[in-house]
């Protein structure tokens, strides 16, 4: 039902768009706001809350995303104005909680977005998902950031 109600915000939102003759980014955002602001007040019909709260996840996984990307791009840039660079590289399994395709995507393609790592591979099994890293010097801590990071919230937002 949660997608029903992301795709009837949506809906509205274009409708505003077009009632409003305005389909530039701050008016669709107005536009969706205004339109989740009318799916609240008809929560008794629709199981808003649910849907509010999952909104409020993927958000929060957005904006988690935006500071781990510019935090990483500090990293990375301090690692190669650095003198002496004294890099140690790896490759890590990374043991996956996530089990669905569109789970592991998301998760592959944020790990590979964020400066410094790549997704190189999944096993065949989809349990583990093997990433390259510019400087890893603790793999463990690095598993551990990952899956209490991204992987955790993905799970929060999909389940």
């Amino acid at each position: 039902m949660n997608s029903k109600l992301f795709l009837i915000n949506l809906i509205m939102t274009i409708a505003w768009g077009a009632v409003s003759g305005s389909f530039d980014a701050l008016n669709l955002v107005f536009g969706f706001i205004l339109s989740s602001v009318a799916l609240y007040m008809i929560r008794e019909q629709v199981p808003f809350q649910q849907y509010a709260g999952r909104t409020g996840r993927v958000v929060g996984l957005a904006f988690s995303f935006l500071y781990e990307v510019v935090a990483s791009s500090w990293r990375v840039l301090v690692i190669v104005l650095s003198p002496n660079m004294k890099l140690r590289p790896g490759i890590i399994a990374l043991p996956l909680t996530v089990t669905k395709d569109h789970e592991i995507t998301l998760l592959a393609n944020m790990i590979t977005l964020t400066p410094g790592t790549l997704s190189m591979d999944v096993s065949d099994d989809r349990k583990t998902l093997f990433i390259h890293c510019l400087d890893v010097p603790h793999p463990e801590e690095t598993i551990r950031g990952i899956k209490e990071g991204f992987e955790r919230q993905i799970m929060e937002c999909f389940r």
